[in-house]
């Protein structure tokens, strides 16, 4: 650094060159001229244009090869910015760079948030260690410099929308994970920033003028570490008659907005959200998914833009009631909207299942009594083990399962059988079935069944996914199992809920590595009935017909405008109270939870969609990425042609030249495909993602490898 600005540290003020011109191009003056001087003014106050007095500078104090460089300041307030030029040499660092402005503002503001940005490389200059050179600044670079903090518009998974400072020059990884913090949403890793399609921005700008409550902005302030967030008014009022909010200004139920469950919509506005969705246009919509490993201004994200917070990742890891308030009633409310909206498909049976908890959800948000989650169970598998522990040691009931390690429960039962294959429709075939270990084996009768089996199913690393409609007494299990080419089809079909229930709690654990001896089996089982029992359109035996007039709400709010208009809402009110008769005893968060838990037990749970083109293939197709497993699909015929478990990868990369992902797998199964419908990385990052949640563990205390969630995401070697 210079005398001249040494000079400037101590309290002198900094130099405005503003006589002589020189030509400079590309950072370097030009030699055809000698300058033996410059006129400097030294400005009065923050930027004014007065000016006190004059020295004369020789080109020796100058330096060599020096250069006006021209910044913007934007102001943090909302003041009007100012430009500046400054007279700078290639090897002063960003650091250096900073300071020297500062000075020249001359402006009693803290800038310690403030930092370069460079519109045209769309980059931050965040190391303030490098110099200009190294950067590759020139005297034509035009930088600004702003606040890294910028207000956001973010719409959260329940559909309400708050404005919150976000770093726009961190990661993008990061900054969802700050803004999770001040949200109090634990495992941030599972969301992420979705834009918004052109659609949507379209709609908002033709309904401009018919604003309503749901499209209310809250300004949200996380001074010191506090959360607030500031409406009109706090007060719930509802409209029993439309199932909405009586007044434009009644957003929020009880005190915490973020914990407390939001009133429906009237079906005339939800008809107007509902647009049933192509699977194409969903690989439209899962396009808009931010980059994690750049920063929001890096990806064209403006200050006060609106982006929407979702859960990305479907796999959720350690919900607890204790610390999970807000977390679990956000994933209700995205799980809530998925459905309302079908973007995810549901049977009828189901459709009434989730209307009933919607309403018995609302029912309990709507009491008088507060609502605390002091009463609710905590999770925690390791008190768990600890009092079966004490259990056994002082000789009390203990689970008697693990007992005998050396007899494996064995399940034996006559069950119905069908292997799809193209072009035919062969039916179900009754067996005798034999589940032993992690496996099936299958019998022509019972008396065969000491002899060889037609076939042995091998369980471990299998899908189960539900086959199940309660009202047509349909109980059925659909398997995919792992094979060297995908994943095979097998359909086991059960004649009642028990059997079902046993068959489904042993093939889930048999997915994962376990057999019936292990502890977690009979609970499996239980739950397993419970969510049947829920599922069942009738009463329990000996309870009353529901008294339609009970319902207090608009039966119509709770069920997709797709079926709203199949049925009258008087019969649609009696078909909701009946299957409420069988969940009326929950409490809140257990009907919460229950309800995620519905959601993830649809057979399209998960599945993001995208616009592939596999290596040969001269046509588009669809891929499908859940959280365990890559679906191929058809897309003139809309079925899984095959599917690849992530369990099974070897490894994965990016060929950025031609934009190709390349996938290998076990047994020297290769696939490679091109995005149409998005960006590579947006694929990629799916992939990775999932990968690294599955590297979770809860002795990580909550503490990421960020490091490694980049370099699994960035397609990188």
């Amino acid at each position: 650094m210079s005398d001249r600005d040494e000079s400037s540290r101590t309290g002198s003020p900094a130099p405005d060159i503003v006589g002589c011109r020189s030509r400079i191009l590309g950072g370097v003056s030009s030699s055809a001229h000698t300058w033996t001087g410059y006129l400097f003014h030294f400005p009065k106050g923050k930027s004014s244009g007065t000016h006190s007095g004059t020295i004369m500078a020789t080109a020796a104090e100058l330096g060599h090869n020096s250069w006006e460089l021209s910044i913007q300041v934007d102001q943090r307030e909302g003041d009007e910015g100012m430009k500046f030029k400054l007279r700078v040499k290639g090897d002063l660092h960003v650091g250096g760079l900073m300071l020297k402005l500062v000075e020249k503002i001359k402006a009693p503001q803290d800038w310690s948030d403030h930092a370069i940005w460079w519109e045209k490389r769309s980059c931050w200059l965040l190391k303030t260690h490098w110099t200009l050179d190294k950067y590759g600044v020139q005297a034509d670079a035009d930088l600004r410099y702003t606040p890294q903090h910028k207000p956001l518009c973010i719409q959260l998974p329940n559909m309400k929308t708050i404005r919150l400072p976000v770093s726009f020059s961190g990661v993008v990884f990061k900054a969802v994970a700050e803004t999770c913090k001040a949200l109090n949403i634990r495992r941030s890793e599972e969301l992420s920033f979705l834009k918004p399609t052109d659609d949507q921005k379209k709609k908002k700008k033709k309904d401009k003028g018919t604003e309503s409550a749901f499209d209310e902005i809250l300004n949200m302030d996380v001074a010191g570490g506090a959360l607030g967030l500031y409406s009109k008014t706090m007060t719930p009022t509802y409209d029993p008659d439309s199932g909405s909010p009586a007044s434009s200004t009644s957003l929020w139920f009880g005190d915490n907005p973020l914990t407390a469950c939001q009133p429906n919509l009237p079906p005339e506005e939800l008809a107007k959200l509902f647009k049933p969705l192509t699977m194409e246009d969903k690989a439209v919509i899962n396009a808009g998914w931010l980059d994690s490993s750049r920063s929001l201004m890096e990806q064209g994200i403006q200050e006060n833009d609106r982006l929407l917070l979702r859960f990305k990742y479907h796999c959720f890891f350690d919900l607890n009631p204790k610390y999970d308030a807000v977390r679990i009633t956000q994933l209700f409310e995205q799980a809530r909207w998925t459905i309302l909206l079908e973007e995810i498909d549901c049977t009828e049976e189901e459709m009434l299942m989730f209307a009933s908890l919607q309403y018995h959800i609302c029912k309990l948000t709507l009491s008088t009594e507060p609502l605390t989650n002091s009463n609710e169970p905590e999770i925690d598998e390791v008190e768990a083990a600890l009092s079966n522990l004490e259990s056994t040691l002082e000789g009390r009931n203990a689970d008697k399962i693990l007992e005998d390690i050396t007899d494996i429960p064995k399940l034996e039962d006559t069950l119905k059988l069908f292997r799809p294959k193209r072009l035919t429709l062969k039916p179900y075939k009754e067996y005798w079935f034999v589940f032993r270990d992690t496996t099936i084996s299958y019998y022509k009768n019972r008396e065969s069944a000491n002899k060889e089996p037609i076939e042995q199913l091998h369980l471990r690393g299998c899908e189960v996914i539900p086959d199940v409609n309660v009202t047509e007494k349909k109980f059925g299990l659909k398997l995919l199992l792992p094979a060297a080419d995908g994943m095979n089809e097998i359909y086991i079909r059960c004649d009642n809920e028990t059997q079902y229930a046993k068959w489904k709690a042993a093939c889930l654990l048999a997915s994962k590595g376990k057999t019936m001896a292990y502890s977690s089996y009979r609970t499996e089982v239980k739950n397993i009935q419970s969510f049947l029992q829920m599922k069942s359109l009738a009463p329990p035996p000996g309870q009353a017909a529901p008294d339609v007039e009970s319902m207090e709400m608009n039966a119509e709010c709770f069920v997709s405008p797709r079926y709203a208009k199949k049925y009258k809402t008087k019969q649609l009110t009696t078909r909701i109270l009946e299957v409420h008769h069988n969940i009326s005893q929950l409490s809140l968060m257990e009907a919460k939870m229950r309800f995620i838990q519905a959601w993830q037990s649809l057979p399209d749970f998960g599945i993001k969609y995208y616009i592939v083109r596999f290596r040969g293939s001269k046509k588009d197709e669809l891929l499908g990425i859940s959280y365990n497993r890559l679906i191929r699909i058809d897309m003139s015929t809309r079925l899984p042609v095959t599917t690849w478990r992530f369990s099974n990868m070897k490894q994965w990369n990016v060929n950025w030249e031609i934009k190709q992902v390349t996938i290998e797998f076990d047994q020297s199964v290769s696939i490679a495909f091109s995005c149409q419908s998005c960006d590579c990385k947006v694929v990629h990052e799916y992939i990775g993602g999932y990968i690294f949640l599955s590297t979770r563990s809860k002795d990580q205390n909550e503490t990421l490898d960020e490091e490694l969630f980049h370099k699994l995401t960035g397609g990188q070697d």
